[in-house]
């Protein structure tokens, strides 16, 4: 094997490597044309993809241009050299720029075509059979020298190209169906948690979620109290989603459920390094709330140091993930809830009195179901329903004898020992 070959094997499995190592579409690109330039004298190089939003020509990325001389390269399909390319799917050869009618110079990057002559060699990017762009070199001009091998080449290294830009739409179609199911979603979760499914017609609920209704729309932070089972995650999903803040996202985040060594970098997120396995960064909750509303149920739970970043959150509206330096900034609106009393917990230095106060701006209690007694049939019936649907049954109801006893229970464990009775 010559000289020349070594070198183009060696730029082939360059190309292999930078095409493997990024999912990057633009940054193996830059890698491609840079591999180019340091193994063929390459002077100006280009890939130009295809927009499908316009059907137009435009250069993806450039070696030997500038920011403004790249932004200028655009082009019709058929238009020009690497239009023509496109358009028949067939590479092109310009032995002489400075000779050719049909070379646009659109990005007037070549100014001195006729004290320097350059070569201009362009092959199609294929998806399939179907051309989604070009890729583009220029060479000085070397007098009638034949171009196959170097054609070749390009053609192998533009397959290479395609493939990427395969796996890019392959990326972008996927990720059109997940916005697309996100939104749908929404919508559903929307007409799900509407204050007008909430169940009930007692008036010590009816109370509870006028309160709710009336700082729904409002960017003010809720504080949702009321023993376990009462609701008060399905109340907080009913804020949202009447919120102007609908159709971001709803984040919820059970600080019981989190141990005190995980609940920091759960919220905040981390950087890489930060701890033993934190391989890279990772958003925490917060972030990933951005524009929406965060739900963190049993507040009462956080670890002191948590409770000192939540307060610096509600008050700046940022913080530091673990580990990191850098401050993250965050549009989002809080919602808690708790059981258990705050008031004795600060009296007794369990919980920090100014985010107390951060977080009792609007508090909406939830009646325990034993001071509602009056929604237990509505109640039941509701989950008779329901379940019937998911199990395929046909229960029309329960008698008196069962309802009495319902009536006179205490329900300790609320709505959800309710639903889990029925």
């Amino acid at each position: 094997m010559d000289a020349i070959q070594n070198i183009k094997v060696g730029a082939l499995v360059k190309i292999s490597e930078a095409l493997s190592s990024s999912l990057d579409l633009k940054e193996t690109l830059n890698s491609i044309l840079k591999i180019l330039a340091e193994s063929f004298e390459m002077q100006r190089g280009t890939i130009t993809l295809v927009n499908p939003a316009n059907n137009e020509l435009r250069i993806e990325v450039a070696h030997g241009l500038s920011r403004e001389e790249k932004e200028r390269g655009r082009y019709k399909i058929g238009e020009g050299v690497t239009g023509r390319v496109v358009l028949t799917g067939r590479p092109m050869v310009v032995p002489d720029l400075s000779k050719e009618p049909l070379f646009l110079n659109r990005t007037q990057a070549r100014r001195d075509m006729q004290e320097r002559k350059f070569s201009f060699l362009c092959v199609p990017v294929k998806v399939g059979n179907r051309a989604v762009g070009a890729l583009s070199a220029d060479r000085l001009f070397k007098g009638a020298v034949p171009y196959e091998e170097d054609i070749d080449l390009l053609t192998i290294i533009a397959s290479m190209v395609g493939q990427a830009v395969k796996l890019r739409e392959l990326a972008e179609k996927d990720k059109q169906a997940v916005i697309s199911e996100n939104i749908k979603l929404r919508q559903e979760l929307k007409g799900k948690y509407k204050f007008g499914n909430i169940i009930y017609s007692s008036r010590a609920m009816e109370a509870a979620l006028e309160g709710a209704l009336q700082v729904a729309d409002s960017q003010a932070t809720v504080l949702l109290r009321g023993e376990s089972g009462t609701g008060k995650e399905l109340a907080a999903s009913a804020i949202h989603y009447a919120s102007s803040r609908a159709d971001k996202p709803f984040i919820k985040v059970a600080c019981a459920a989190l141990p005190e060594n995980l609940l920091e970098s759960e919220l905040f997120g981390y950087e890489r390094g930060a701890f033993t396995g934190a391989l890279e960064r990772r958003a925490g909750r917060f972030e990933l709330a951005g524009g929406g509303t965060i739900f963190l149920d049993e507040i009462g739970d956080l670890t002191p140091a948590t409770q000192i970043k939540l307060l610096r959150v509600l008050q700046e509206r940022e913080f530091e993930r673990l580990g990191g330096a850098q401050t993250v900034k965050v549009d989002v609106r809080v919602i808690c809830a708790t059981h258990c009393g705050l008031e004795e917990m600060v009296r007794e230095r369990k919980f920090r009195d100014d985010l107390f106060y951060r977080i009792n701006v609007f508090p909406v209690y939830l009646p325990p179901l034993r001071d509602r007694k009056e929604d237990i049939p509505l109640l039941s019936d509701h989950f008779i329903q329901k379940y019937n649907r998911e199990n395929k049954k046909k229960i029309e109801g329960i008698n008196r004898a069962a309802l009495d006893l319902l009536m006179a229970h205490r329900w300790p464990g609320n709505v959800r020992e309710l639903e889990n009775i029925i």
